[in-house]
């Protein structure tokens, strides 16, 4: 299989770096408005460079497209290149509305290419330890969870775009929320099914918010708190699980830990090949079976759903409620 990157952004090196390590796959060539950063990488990894995107999958003809462009270009990129064939690593956010996740979806299914997005909390190990230990009851029922995550949001480091709600659809919610949301229906085999939330604006860029305060409830009932900060301080990224008979302690990428009778005790993970390895792993099985991927464009609308009721319930004041309807896909609607 023969990727090509859509955009030299930081995220495409984390690409890059994946790709060089497979020998199934091979990266051909990258695309960038800015000809140096592309220029750039593409010497550091044998590849051709382009500052077209469009012109780089017709003289290329990838079987598949990764897409690392800032979230409001996904629709119209991801769109384009499922019209002219290619299978699709899409990074998340799917795309800034559900509506654009319906117009994305409807192409994909019409031209019959895989789409992927890039929901990597499905290929750590500690997360993957963690969601066998709860279906194994192993610690009783699974009665509630919380998620904390406290980052630097703001760094001079974040591109501009970041912080521009209209390039990224918003701030701490939609860009480290839709990791929680993800992580929490992953590890549940559930969906958000209602949002009670409230974010702040104090931060030092743009217009987007930068906290997040959320209580969310999957379809199975289960009460989730997400707690989001990036306004600096002290970083953390921890997902507390509280059972009938124990707790987990989750620290995606550092480790997992059990609790019982007042003490922690680390439970052993291995992580044999990286999280961005294992992705594609995942889309070549797809494509050659012929399968639809865990993370497909259904079920990553969801995730956007839950994220544009979080916004909807701030607005409000009010909580929401996110309905299935046919085909699994999320409407919300403000609940009485």
């Amino acid at each position: 299989m023969r990727p090509a990157i859509i955009g030299a952004g930081a995220i495409s090196a984390l690409h890059l770096q994946a790709l060089a390590g497979m020998d199934e796959i091979e990266a051909v060539a990258i695309a960038d408005i800015d000809g140096d950063r592309a220029g750039e990488a593409a010497r550091q990894h044998t590849i051709r460079a382009y500052t077209d995107y469009r012109l780089m999958v017709e003289k290329e003809k990838p079987d598949i497209v990764v897409i690392t462009l800032p979230h409001h270009l996904h629709r119209d990129c991801a769109i384009w290149c499922a019209q002219s064939g290619c299978h699709i690593l899409l990074e998340k956010p799917m795309a800034i509305r559900a509506e654009d996740c319906d117009e994305i979806i409807g192409v994909v299914n019409d031209r019959k290419v895989k789409l992927m997005v890039g929901h990597t909390q499905h290929y750590f190990a500690e997360n993957i330890k963690a969601r066998e230990m709860i279906e194994s009851g192993q610690l009783g029922k699974l009665v509630m969870i919380n998620d904390v995550r406290h980052v630097d949001y703001y760094a001079d480091s974040r591109p501009g775009w970041f912080f521009e709600t209209a390039k990224s659809g918003g701030g701490i919610a939609m860009n480290l929320g839709s990791h929680a949301i993800d992580r929490i229906q992953w590890l549940t085999d559930s969906k958000i099914a209602q949002v009670k939330a409230s974010v702040s604006f104090y931060g030092t860029r743009g217009d987007i918010e930068g906290s997040l305060t959320a209580f969310v409830r999957t379809d199975r009932g289960l009460p989730c708190v997400i707690s989001q900060s990036g306004y600096g301080g002290v970083n953390r990224d921890e997902t507390e699980l509280v059972f009938t008979e124990g707790m987990l302690k989750l620290r995606t990428g550092a480790g997992l830990w059990v609790g019982r009778s007042g003490e922690y005790r680390q439970v052993e993970t291995i992580q044999n090949e990286p999280p961005f390895v294992l992705q594609y792993r995942d889309l070549l099985d797809c494509i050659r079976a012929d399968a639809v991927p865990e993370c497909s464009g259904e079920y990553s609308k969801s995730v956007v759903s839950a994220v544009q009721a979080i916004y909807a319930s701030h607005r409000s004041g009010q909580e929401v409620a996110l309905n299935q309807q046919q085909g699994g896909t999320l409407a919300c609607s403000t609940a009485t």
